[in-house]
């Protein structure tokens, strides 16, 4: 599990389309998940400590972002035949056990985790309501372990200026979190 950091935010750049399956059953397209005031996509896994860490945070700032207008879309990039608790069947438990208010896709082919140059698990892309990019940082300080509950919050705070503005902050930190596990081409 190699540590990585997400790169600098570029402003601007178009959201991918996408069109993938959910835990839900249902296959889900860039369009039908973006919200009045936005999108936050979302890269993560079940097996990455990073993304443990946080994934209740995940879920609070999901809610509360979505009554700003942004919605949340979270897309499992890893290759499960190493990983097997990333499997689609695990990802159907882990959105369940934490109540996601968003939906989990499953980017089997990885085409869209390599259009997005996701590089980590969690890798945060937060967009404008013309899906352009505005946030590529972290959500708190936390590592593998959950950060104090005081902290500020990085890309919550990040996200409610972007619904008010269409515009990010310019001070982003990188997230970091595990390295995507592509499949051997």
């Amino acid at each position: 599990m190699a540590l990585t950091e997400t790169p600098a935010c570029d402003f601007g750049c178009k959201a991918p389309g996408f069109s993938l399956p959910g835990t839900d059953g249902k296959i889900w397209t860039l369009q039908e998940c973006l919200g009045e005031n936005g999108l936050l996509v979302m890269f993560i896994c079940n097996h990455c400590p990073y993304v443990k860490a946080v994934q209740a945070r995940l879920v609070r700032d999901a809610r509360e972002l979505q009554a700003l207008g942004i919605n949340t879309v979270a897309i499992q990039p890893n290759d499960p035949t190493d990983y097997p608790e990333d499997s689609l069947d695990n990802m159907k438990m882990i959105a369940e056990r934490f109540a996601f208010p968003f939906p989990y896709l499953y980017d089997e082919s990885q085409a869209v985790a390599k259009a997005y140059g996701a590089v980590c698990t969690p890798d945060f892309f937060g967009y404008n309501r013309h899906l352009e990019l505005q946030y590529r940082g972290r959500l708190d300080e936390s590592r593998k372990e959950t950060a104090p509950p005081n902290v500020r919050r990085d890309l919550f705070e990040a996200m409610k200026q972007v619904a008010l503005t269409g515009k990010g902050p310019e001070a982003q930190k990188p997230s970091m979190g595990c390295s995507i596990k592509w499949r051997d081409q």
